[in-house]
């Protein structure tokens, strides 16, 4: 191949590249837009269980706290899922290991911390 010709697998590395980043890009806006949502206060019905709860029992949880707290947790993690492609394309192994090990760990932390010490009772 002359200089300044790119091969078939070239193209298609930056094309798998570019689906990649386009694919976490709209998944992180996703969970972006809805921490958005639950910090404002609303959308409880999407916190895992908590639309499954009665009236009564809903009624007895502060669900402005709770939902904020739940958005402060999906912040980042919807920051932070893009990021796992970029690694990935720049090869930094470590990065692409350590981001999902992290969101695990914060979404393990905020559901211990939201079930335990009745932090969001009324």
């Amino acid at each position: 191949m002359p200089n300044g010709s790119v091969g078939k697998e070239e193209i298609a590395m930056q094309t798998n590249d570019i689906v990649a980043v386009v694919v976490t890009g709209v998944l992180g806006a996703i969970v972006v837009a809805l921490s958005v949502v639950l910090l404002t206060g609303r959308g409880a019905g999407l916190i895992a269980g908590f639309g499954a709860l009665s009236a009564e029992e809903r009624a007895k949880y502060d669900t402005k706290k709770l939902c904020r707290f739940v958005g402060a947790v999906f912040l980042p993690a919807g920051l932070a899922i893009p990021c796992i492609a970029v690694a990935a394309i720049y090869r930094i192994v470590w990065l692409s290991v350590a981001i999902p090990i992290a969101i695990v760990a914060l979404i393990v932390f905020a559901a211990v911390y939201c079930n335990t010490g009745n932090r969001f009772r009324k």
